[in-house]
């Protein structure tokens, strides 16, 4: 799938980033990508077969054993995951016919999507949206710098 994207506006918030130091711009794309991902969540556990359960959160962590990513310095990565439970991906996708190695089959797993359609409901505005919430950290960052005197 090939997505094209006509993006303003980032090159300005790069910049102001850089003005601020390392970690604290860590801090505010964190809480910006945070705020924008949470909808992408919440509706991935709507959407979870066990009602209550709230599966999917936003984090910055890979459990081990799942593939990490490559992080250079600067860079902040976010995802939304299945937190406690491991089979939310078979859950997600679906499994085949399973049999155990005498032949006595198991079952199979009909795939239940929830973050899929979670992602495509959100992911349309979510850059503009991204931008926005960006500046509004961005000026209340700086804002509460001034006040400490920094």
């Amino acid at each position: 799938m090939t997505v094209k994207l006509d993006v303003k506006g980032f090159r300005e918030i790069e910049k102001a980033l850089a003005k601020l130091p390392a970690s604290t711009a860590k801090g505010v794309a964190k809480r910006a990508m945070r705020a924008e991902l949470k909808p992408v969540a919440s509706m991935a556990n709507a959407l979870w077969p066990g009602a209550d359960d709230d599966v999917f959160k936003v984090g910055s962590k890979v459990k081990g054993g799942q593939p990490q990513p490559k992080r250079g310095r600067s860079i902040v990565n976010l995802h939304v995951g299945a937190v406690n439970k491991p089979e939310a991906h078979l859950i997600e996708w679906g499994t085949g016919p399973r049999k155990h190695e005498s032949g006595k089959y198991v079952g199979a797993v009909a795939p239940h999507a929830m973050l899929g359609p979670a992602w495509d409901a959100n992911r349309h505005g979510m850059l503009e949206g991204l931008g926005a919430r960006l500046w509004d950290e961005i000026a209340k960052t700086m804002a509460r710098r001034a006040a400490k005197g920094k």
